[in-house]
């Protein structure tokens, strides 16, 4: 294992003690300890990692995700949030307590444009808002939560490929340690996060090409009753179903004047172009 990759799971698995310590329900304390914890493992990411030095990459992913965060509820709009943007080719995004946001640029060529990486952003923020860190701490132990914490980030977390890197990091292990958020919070991340980013002036619409897209872009994706994340036929039935609520935030938004505009995404690979041989 790496200097690097120990570090992060040294990291990782402080922060996750601290989840374990408070999850039968956080005092302010606990809170701020969490935070901090997890601002410490950030800023020994930004550090240890390579980060994008581009202009256009950097306000792209800024942009898209100050729209979002500006449309969080009390206490969550209330805090700075930094964002670093790694790179990295991994397929990846996360949100940690105390407002954190981290982008892989692997995870830009997936997303075509600017509603498509908001469908990212706001569902990483959304486990944040939601709770999903503490509750997940909850529910496992020890062990398990070091290895959950430091597999979103040793994997591809928002693309489901945590479940490749936890494999590496239990190799030999029982089949049964969960996956770092069960599949009914990565559901729920999915909704609040579409009501985030339609609320910014983003289209929900959106957000089944980026699945489908996700779905091409993964070599090996696990049965659905392997993972916590749901398969992508399931996820975007679910995103569709969603919709009929969504749409008219995104109409208001709209009306309102939040209209999203961020430019095109520097870094989305282009579709080749079919052309027909001339005789």
């Amino acid at each position: 294992m790496s200097t690097l990759r120990s570090g992060l799971l040294f990291s990782f698995a402080c922060m996750a003690l601290l989840l374990a310590a408070c999850a039968s329900g956080p005092t302010q304390q606990s809170r701020i300890e969490m935070e901090a914890e997890a601002a410490r493992a950030f800023n020994k990411m930004r550090a240890s990692m390579p980060l994008v030095t581009d202009r256009a990459t950097i306000d792209f992913v800024a942009c898209v995700s100050q729209a979002v965060v500006e449309q969080l509820e009390p206490p969550y709009n209330d805090i700075e949030w930094e964002l670093a943007v790694f790179e990295q080719e991994s397929v990846n995004a996360f949100a940690m307590p105390g407002g954190k946001i981290g982008v892989f640029s692997g995870i830009l060529k997936v997303t075509e444009n600017q509603h498509q990486l908001a469908t990212v952003i706001g569902h990483e923020i959304a486990h944040v808002t939601a709770g999903h860190s503490v509750s997940r701490a909850g529910r496992d132990d020890l062990t398990r939560v070091g290895i959950n914490a430091a597999a979103i980030l040793l994997g591809g977390g928002y693309s489901g490929a945590t479940y490749t890197a936890q494999q590496a990091l239990v190799y030999g292990a029982t089949f049964g340690i969960s996956l770092p958020y069960k599949r009914g919070q990565e559901s729920e991340a999915d909704v609040i996060g579409l009501e985030y980013m339609a609320r910014a002036g983003f289209d929900p619409r959106e957000s089944v090409p980026l699945w489908q897209r996700m779905g091409q872009s993964s070599e090996r994706e696990p049965a659905e009753f392997m993972s916590t994340h749901p398969a992508n036929d399931t996820r975007i039935e679910n995103l569709i179903n969603e919709w009929q609520k969504t749409l008219p935030l995104y109409n208001q938004a709209q009306a309102a004047g939040l209209v999203a505009n961020c430019g095109p995404n520097p870094r989305a690979v282009k579709k080749a172009k079919s052309t027909e041989a001339k005789e």
